[in-house]
């Protein structure tokens, strides 16, 4: 039986890159001489530094552009709340979301079986699994749930027939 995985899923080699390129340049750049402002990741969870929150931002827009030339979709990150360190400093965390929450993915196999699509949509722990009879059917259903879901960024994997 035919069958296909929706995930979402972002290549950390591609967020390690753009990390250190957004650094180099925010090294570089003359507005941000003498000052502290970086950009640290660890594992899933980028922390920004800066001196003051102009600066933070300034920063954060570098990082996004870096992660958008990357092909990372910037959607997938959740942006935590700014964080005074000491005197004028400040700090933000910014997460990289990887798989499909519970909610998301409740909301994925609604849309499928209220389309009356005659295929079959299973949770699979971060991942949704849809199976039909034919593959016309699961090409549909890929179709629906691009145009249904915009707000986070999804990948169709493990196709099979």
């Amino acid at each position: 039986m035919p069958s296909f995985d929706i995930v979402s899923e972002v290549d950390e080699v591609e967020v390690k890159n753009a990390v250190e390129q957004a650094n180099r340049e925010v090294g570089n750049r003359f507005d941000f001489k003498g000052s502290d402002a970086r950009i640290e990741q660890a594992e899933k969870v980028l922390t920004l530094f800066a001196d003051n929150e102009f600066q933070l931002e300034q920063a954060k827009e570098i990082l996004l552009g870096k992660l958008a030339k990357r092909n990372v979709d910037v959607r997938c990150l959740d942006e935590g709340k700014l964080e005074k360190v000491s005197g004028n400093k400040v700090k933000q965390t910014v997460t990289v979301k990887v798989g499909i929450e519970t909610e998301l993915a409740k909301k994925i196999v609604r849309v499928i079986k209220d389309s009356k699509i005659k295929v079959q949509a299973s949770i699979q722990g971060e991942a949704v699994r849809v199976s039909g009879a034919k593959r016309d059917l699961l090409q549909d259903t890929i179709a629906l749930v691009r145009k249904s879901i915009e707000e986070f960024p999804l990948q169709y994997q493990n196709f099979r027939d």
